[in-house]
């Protein structure tokens, strides 16, 4: 028996594309982005309730309790976020050894400084006895041609030097119990700068967790976002 073809009406089929996973993901790559945009206010809110005066009260007579000079450095970071600090990165003449641009200016390192100074190290004068001595070991990035007591210690590469050489440089990692309460870390922000904080255990109940001290323009700050940017630095000077 011959069989007749059927005349199809209407439009051809069409085969059902199949759909790239990748479509999904950005959207909610997206949808998480927007949302952490939103979210932000309120988690700087959150942490900045939890960095309460109380709170660093707190932490700072334990972290005294130890004598370790580690926790000392830590307890002498977090008095230092109840100063009231404009920023300000700007070139200063001061005195030397023990001089200081006016405790109410500043920038991160000098957070640094200060809490040195506080357990009884002077960075300034002892960064200036090791570049003196070694100046061509030293980043030569600023067109210097000798020591500069005013500046050199406010220098993020010199002092990433100095504790490479009298200190330790210490492997960075992105596990939080790789660094210790008194280390010192350096990020890399997304305009190339350098920018450094202590590391001091959290508030409250998180105690247990690190988070830093920094000043990245509002004053001394205790935060946690030791993982916020790129780590370039670990370093321990104990001494």
């Amino acid at each position: 028996m011959k069989l007749t073809p059927i005349e199809y009406v209407g439009a051809p089929p069409v085969r059902k594309k199949k759909r790239s996973p990748l479509g999904g993901w950005f959207l909610i790559v997206f949808a998480l982005g927007i949302g952490g945009m939103f979210l932000k206010p309120y988690i700087l809110d959150a942490q900045a309730a939890e960095a309460s005066r109380s709170n660093v009260t707190a932490a700072v007579e334990a972290l005294s309790q130890s004598g370790g000079i580690g926790d000392r450095l830590a307890a002498a970071a977090l008095k230092r976020t109840q100063a009231k600090v404009t920023y300000d990165s700007a070139y200063y003449k001061i005195d030397f050894p023990g001089g200081d641009i006016p405790e109410d200016r500043g920038k991160d390192v000098d957070i640094v400084i200060r809490s040195y100074r506080a357990i009884g190290i002077d960075l300034q004068q002892v960064l200036h006895e090791d570049i003196a001595a070694h100046f061509l070991s030293y980043p030569q990035l600023y067109g210097n041609k000798a020591p500069d007591v005013n500046i050199d210690h406010r220098r993020i590469p010199n002092l990433q030097r100095f504790f490479t050489r009298m200190g330790e440089s210490l492997p960075v990692t992105t596990q939080a119990e790789d660094y210790a309460v008194g280390d010192l870390v350096v990020w890399r922000l997304v305009d190339g700068a350098p920018h450094i904080g202590v590391v001091v255990p959290g508030p409250g109940n998180r105690k247990n967790e690190k988070w830093v001290v920094r000043n990245i323009g509002s004053g001394p700050r205790w935060e946690d976002c030791l993982f916020d940017y790129s780590l370039i630095g670990h370093y321990r000077y104990l001494r």
